[in-house]
C-alpha cells in the first residue's frame, strides 16, 4: 500500500485510560501514512514494545482493519518478516458535501480516501427542515450502496459549525442552531461528524492532496465562500469555531445584499451562483469580470498571507470559474501587496482533488474521530 498524507499535529493531553486507544491510533496512523510494515518496523517507528505491537496488530487483524500481506519482495537473509497493512475496503465511510448551490452530493469512500460509489440529490431551493431531510435521505441511500460495514458519516456543511456538529448559522440553507450531527446519528445509528465545508476541504487537501510543508489555506467557493486553514500541522478553529469565515468580510461597501443580511460581502461577488449570474448577463466580458473578481480576492487575502505567511493557497470549487484569469489575478495582487519574504514561496493553485475535496475531507473527519488517523 502506498503512503498517504501527513498527520495533523495532535492537540490536547493523553489520559492514562486512553493509552490503548492511543497506541492503536499510532499503529494505524503509521500504516496509513507509510504503507505496509512488519511488526518489528512498527515497534521501531512508534516506540512501542514488540509485545504491545504484536498484541494490537492481532486485534486489528481480527477486526479486519489490518491484513497480513506476506513477506516483502526483497527479504533479508533468514526468516522473512510478515508485512501488515491497512485493509482499505474492510469498512467504508459515507462522505457528504453540502456546499454546492444546486445539489447535495455524497460518496462511499474507503480508508484510503478512494471513492467507491457516488450519489447526489437536487436541492431545488430546499431550506430549513426540508434541506435537513434531504441530507438524511442522501446519507441513507449512500449507506444502501455499500455491502461493507460503515465506519461513520462525515459531513461538510456551509456555515459556522460547532464541535458537537450543530450548524450554528448557515444563511444560504436557512439553518440556525440546527443539530445536524445529532439528528443524523439518531436516524442512522452511526457515528456522525459535521464540520464547516471549508474546514473539511482543508482536511481533505492536507491528508490526500499534494500539499507541501508550511501553512495551508483552502478557499472553498460554492453556494457561499469560506476558508479552512492548517497552520503548523493543526486545524485552526478560532474563537467560537468561526475561523475562516472570510466570505462575510465586506469588500464592497454598499454592494449587493448578502445572505448574512449585510451588504458587499466577498460572498456577494465570489459565490458560484452570484458569479455565474453576472457572467451570464448579455455583453459581459468574461475575462474582464473574472480578473476583477480575482483582484478583489487578492486584496482581501493579502493581509492573511502577510500575517500568517501561508505556503499554499488552494482555490476549491468550480474550476471553470476559479482556474485561469481569476486565480492569476488573485496571485498577482497578493504578491503586489505583501513583502517578498511573505509571498516568495507561496503557491496559488486549484485543488488536485477537484470536486472530491470536501467528500474525502468528510472521510478524514470520520477517520480522525473513529480511528485517530489523519
Amino acid at each position: 500500500m502506498s503512503p498517504v498524507g501527513r498527520p495533523l499535529r495532535p492537540r490536547g493531553k493523553l489520559l492514562q485510560e486512553d493509552a490503548r486507544r492511543h497506541h492503536r491510533s499510532l499503529l494505524l496512523q503509521q500504516l496509513f501514512r507509510e504503507g505496509a510494515a512488519s511488526r518489528a518496523d512498527l515497534a521501531r517507528t512508534t516506540g512501542l514494545t514488540r509485545v504491545t505491537v504484536s498484541d494490537l496488530v492481532g486485534e486489528l487483524v481480527a477486526e479486519g482493519l489490518v491484513e497480513e500481506l506476506g513477506a516483502p519482495a526483497r527479504a533479508r537473509v533468514g526468516k522473512p518478516p510478515t508485512l501488515v497493512g491497512l485493509a482499505p475496503d474492510s469498512t467504508h465511510i459515507i462522505g457528504l458535501d453540502l456546499s454546492a448551490d444546486d445539489r447535495i452530493s455524497g460518496a462511499v469512500v474507503n480508508l484510503l480516501g478512494q471513492v467507491r460509489a457516488r450519489h447526489e440529490i437536487a436541492i431545488e431551493g430546499a431550506q430549513g427542515e426540508d434541506a435537513v431531510q434531504l441530507v438524511h435521505r442522501l446519507a441513507a441511500e449512500l449507506i444502501a450502496m455499500t455491502d461493507r460495514p460503515v465506519l461513520g458519516v462525515g459531513v461538510g456543511s456551509p456555515g459556522v459549525v460547532d464541535a458537537a456538529g450543530t450548524v450554528i448559522d448557515a444563511p444560504n440553507l436557512a439553518w440556525r442552531d440546527t443539530p445536524l450531527s445529532t439528528s443524523l446519528a439518531a436516524a442512522l445509528g452511526l457515528p456522525v461528524f459535521v464540520a464547516n465545508d471549508a474546514n473539511t476541504a482543508v482536511l481533505g487537501e492536507h491528508t490526500f492532496g499534494q500539499t507541501g510543508d508550511g501553512g495551508l489555506m483552502v478557499l472553498r467557493v460554492g453556494i457561499g465562500v469560506g476558508a479552512g486553514l492548517v497552520l503548523e500541522g493543526a486545524l485552526l478553529h478560532g474563537h467560537l469555531g468561526a475561523a475562516g469565515e472570510i466570505g462575510h468580510v465586506t469588500v464592497e461597501p454598499g454592494g449587493d445584499v448578502c445572505a448574512c443580511g449585510r451588504r458587499g460581502c466577498l460572498e456577494t461577488i465570489l459565490a458560484a451562483p452570484r458569479l455565474r449570474r453576472r457572467l451570464a448577463e448579455p455583453g459581459t466580458d468574461r475575462d474582464a469580470v473574472l480578473t476583477e473578481v480575482g483582484e478583489r480576492l487578492g486584496v482581501t487575502l493579502a493581509p492573511v498571507v502577510g500575517t500568517l505567511n501561508i505556503h499554499e493557497l488552494v482555490l476549491s470549487g468550480p474550476t471553470e470559474l476559479l482556474d485561469g484569469s481569476l486565480r492569476e489575478a488573485a496571485d498577482r495582487v497578493i504578491r503586489e501587496r505583501t513583502m517578498p519574504v511573505s509571498s516568495a514561496g507561496l503557491a496559488v493553485r486549484t485543488s488536485t482533488l477537484g470536486d472530491d475535496v470536501v467528500l474525502v475531507g468528510a472521510a478524514v473527519l470520520v477517520l480522525a474521530g473513529q480511528l485517530g488517523v489523519s
